[in-house]
């Protein structure tokens, strides 16, 4: 591993090229995103709790530390983030029976049909994304 002195393990422009395009293509889709979620009537965030909740795979049930540790928000956020969206409809929130300090969060039907309807649409759009980024990430990858 080098030292950091300049030029030591120096990338090449074809390097710093497709950096800056990965990070690009990633912007793009990211943007894609928001736009999605918008037109379906939810603010980003959201949106990625939802995809976050019904992604879960773990035995436990999600809950709102869960939310906070994958959306890189803080406690007090993501139990602001769960009270917003209880109160628009879609999630449904109740005190684990295990462990009353914690409050276990599940998606409600209309949250589901969104979900699907967003993630159609995700979908194919990293079908088309998924080569480019490939290509964008071979010189790194030499």
């Amino acid at each position: 591993m080098g030292t950091g002195a300049p030029g030591e393990d120096a990338l090449s422009r074809e390097q710093y090229a497709a950096l800056a395009d990965f990070r690009f293509r990633l912007r793009r889709f990211l943007a894609f995103s928001e736009a999605a979620a918008a037109r379906a009537g939810l603010p980003p965030q959201q949106h990625q709790a939802l995809l976050t909740l019904a992604g879960h795979a773990g035995r436990a049930p999600a809950t709102v530390g869960l939310l906070a540790e994958q959306l890189l928000i803080a406690p007090h956020s993501a139990a602001e983030l769960v009270a917003r969206m209880v109160e628009g409809g879609l999630l449904t929130k109740t005190r684990s029976v295990e462990d009353r300090r914690r409050s276990e969060v599940s998606l409600t039907p209309r949250a589901e049909a969104l979900l699907r309807t967003l993630t159609a649409a995700h979908l194919d759009e990293l079908r088309n994304l998924a080569p480019a980024l490939a290509e964008a990430l071979a010189p790194v990858a030499r």
